[in-house]
């Protein structure tokens, strides 16, 4: 979406509301006033809800106006016909909103209305659904029923109304609300604790698994979506990296099994300009209902449910190439279907707790020794504790590769036979007392450790080189790992950590030196002591 100059303002919009921090602040606010009236999954779709509809009539006024302003010299009839051109708005990545669902009119209404505000707001999230088919069953419409506080609901919308998504400078109002769209997961993940693991990804892991990757173009993947968040991260990396012009180089592929969520992540995506139709026109199961049983990804990326024990388990399923995965848990069943979806030269990383290094339960360890032998690991990474709080099983990524040779014209490292083990346990800094991040220079220094191992173009760019580092990375053989009985745990294969000499330190010779010359005053003083001893008792007997 281009950058856009400031429509007029709406009724209600406060001066000095500008910046993203005192949008979010606002909209958070908006949230607590709904907080003790329901649960949090509930208030989350009513506030994200009216955040994106709060945006898509702000973003439809600012084109309006744009519209209205290169029009100045063409006659009032003609004007009439270009405004209302559904065209000129969904052209510029714009969604159609008719006059009953613009915020405005929600507003002024909701102003004179006593309890018929929910109604308003259900039948402006029916008309936008009705005008932009790629929304088909994703706005809720929960606001009328009766189990909503009508006038905390008519006091969310005037906080809601003073917050506006355009007229940040140069910022599209798409990146804005982006933004603010992302704090708000983070917040309500935070609220709800670990029900929130089914639809978000620590920020920090989701940037870590996209900058190993490096998802330039191609399709991307990931069949336990949540919020969409890794689809999100892909599309920053390719506008950071390669330019906004280049964001549509990568087409995203996914599902969702719960239906709220599969609702959020159609916002999320929508309002960062990344087509929804990608996660299918209804949530299901990866494991029961595969949507895309012929897709071939170039990148997968994956954050599933730690150790899921109840999911469709099928014998005979055909994506079970290596062995068929226990009833108990799901990790080996998730890790075979993203195989399974890879392309000829695909990469994946996916998310998983501790255990699936070293498992063998039921079978697991016998699927792990497959998977290895048929070269399809590429990097294990150990993860700090604390980096989801979510949960607090300790978590590892595992990044797949179907070729680890130069590919080409790549020019890669081949790396056949090889998996690079990398400790990342000591790595992260706190934020609060339970919850640690991994900081921009720790992302840099994992990723550029897998990049020099890969020898990809990056790596040479900047001139990096790779080479093993004690307690920190370490590259072994399939051969060094079979002698491991398979086990994929980092601190096995890196060794301990060098420690820095101390400058200040004693040299060791000077030490010795010392020692021994205390030693020796001691045993010097104790016959001298026996001595004197001696001599009392002899007088004593005497």
């Amino acid at each position: 979406m281009p950058p856009r100059k400031r429509a007029n303002p709406v009724q209600n919009e406060l001066p000095g509301v500008s910046s993203t921090k005192e949008i979010q602040d606002i909209l958070w606010k908006a949230a607590d006033k709904l907080r003790g009236s329901m649960d949090a999954a509930q208030y989350k779709e009513f506030v994200l809800g009216l955040v994106f509809l709060k945006y898509v009539s702000d973003a439809f006024a600012e084109r309006r106006a744009e519209i209205e302003k290169s029009l100045d010299a063409i006659a009032e009839q003609r004007r009439a016909q270009f405004l209302d051109d559904k065209d000129e708005y969904t052209s510029q990545n714009v969604f159609w909103v008719p006059e009953v669902a613009r915020w405005d009119s929600i507003s002024e209404q909701a102003a004179s209305t006593d309890d018929g505000v929910g109604r308003l707001l259900d039948d402006a999230m029916d008309e936008i659904m009705k005008h932009n088919p790629v929304l088909t069953g994703v706005l809720p419409k929960i606001f009328n029923r009766d189990n909503v506080d009508k006038r905390r609901l008519k006091e969310l919308v005037d906080l809601i109304s003073d917050a506006r998504f355009t007229g940040h400078g140069n910022r599209p109002a798409q990146d804005v609300l982006g933004e603010v769209y992302e704090y708000f997961l983070e917040r309500f993940a935070r609220a709800e604790g670990k029900r929130a693991g089914e639809f978000y990804t620590p920020a920090s892991v989701v940037k870590l698994l996209v900058e190993v990757l490096e998802p330039y173009e191609g399709r991307v993947y990931d069949p336990c979506c949540g919020s969409g968040g890794m689809f999100v991260q892909a599309k920053k990396f390719v506008a950071a990296h390669a330019g906004r012009d280049h964001t549509h180089d990568i087409a995203i592929y996914g599902q969702e099994a719960n239906e709220r969520t599969w609702r959020l992540a159609k916002m999320n995506l929508a309002i960062h300009g990344i087509d929804p139709e990608g996660i299918g026109n209804r949530w299901a199961d990866t494991f029961a209902e595969d949507k895309l049983p012929d897709l071939k990804a170039d990148f997968i990326m994956a954050n599933p449910p730690f150790n899921m024990s109840d999911w469709a388990r099928k014998t005979t399923d055909p994506r079970w190439r290596y062995g068929t995965p226990p009833q108990s848990n799901a990790n080996y069943a998730w890790l075979q279907h993203i195989v399974s979806k890879l392309g000829d030269r695909g990469s994946a990383g996916v998310v998983l707790s501790n255990g699936s290094m070293s498992s063998k339960q039921s079978g697991e360890g016998e699927i792990r020794a497959a998977m290895i032998e048929a070269d399809l690991v590429a990097c294990m990474i150990a993860l700090p504790a604390n980096l989801f709080r979510t949960t607090a099983i300790p978590a590892c990524l595992w990044f797949l590769n179907k070729d680890k040779g130069p590919q080409g014209a790549k020019a890669l490292a081949d790396r056949r036979g090889e998996v690079l083990f990398i400790d990342a346990q000591a790595m992260g800094t706190m934020v609060d007392r339970t919850e640690r991040v991994l900081t921009n220079d720790d992302l840099s220094k994992i990723a550029d450790t897998f990049h020099a191992w890969r020898g990809t173009q990056s790596a040479t760019n900047r001139g990096v080189g790779y080479k093993n580092v004690s307690g920190f990375c370490h590259s072994r053989t399939i051969e060094e790992i079979r002698k491991q009985d398979f086990a994929l745990t980092p601190g096995r294969y890196v060794g301990p950590a060098e420690t820095e000499p101390d400058p200040n330190a004693e040299p060791i010779q000077d030490r010795i030196d010392r020692l021994t010359k205390a030693l020796f005053s001691q045993f010097e003083e104790a016959d001298r002591l026996e001595a004197v001893v001696r001599e009392q008792l002899g007088r004593i007997c005497d």
